[in-house]
């Protein structure tokens, strides 16, 4: 192996794991979905992060950033992975089937995600608590513009209304922990599509 494709590779490997505020992040997500937010403290973080509790500060400013960090960011990633799968879509109809595949994704892959917004959405700081629902309104109205377009005789709040029914139906999934993750992805697939329509 030369040199560059042995730097090349390493970077690779690098990328691909994540960082120290990533591993906080995604095991705060578990604690906090096992025992909501006020029942974990720093100690406790810290030391299923492997560090000691103060040393989470160098990472995070406190517990609370660390969840306006969680629910701020996936609600990012929700809205801009939402715009693309709708800017590469051909029509309404594969657009709402692009985003009902999204959504599935998401629902399996972070379920302590679903619980911890939920649960806990009110221990956001007003910051961060304003910033997520002005997320979530414009990942809804992806949703809603679809299905207009697809019908341009519904309203724009009866298009809202299908969007919260659908990420409802979709949300529940870590709440039915019954069917292996690829049949849970069929049946919440065919049932929220079959939703929408």
């Amino acid at each position: 192996m030369t040199t560059s494709s042995a730097a090349s590779s390493a970077a690779a490997r690098a990328a691909a794991q994540p960082t120290r505020r990533e591993q906080i992040l995604a095991t705060a997500a578990e604690l906090f979905a096992a025992r909501g937010f006020h029942g974990v403290s720093v100690a406790e973080l810290g030391a299923a992060c492997g560090i000691s509790g103060p040393a989470l500060y160098k990472h995070f400013s406190s517990k609370e950033a660390i969840l306006a960090e969680m629910l701020v960011s996936i609600s990012e990633t929700l809205l801009a992975e939402g715009r693309a799968r709708v800017a590469a879509a051909d029509g309404p109809e594969a657009a709402l089937a692009a985003l009902v595949d999204w959504h599935v994704d998401f629902a399996l892959r972070d379920r302590a995600l679903i619980v911890v917004q939920d649960r806990d959405w009110q221990s956001l700081p007003a910051e961060a608590r304003e910033r997520v629902r002005t997320l979530q309104r414009e990942y809804v109205d992806v949703w809603a513009d679809q299905l207009r377009r697809r019908d341009p005789a519904l309203s724009r709040d009866t298009a809202r209304a299908m969007a919260h029914a659908a990420f409802g139906l979709i949300n529940s999934t870590p709440h039915n922990r019954v069917l292996p993750d690829q049949d849970t992805r069929e049946v919440l697939t065919s049932m929220a599509l079959a939703a929408l329509r």
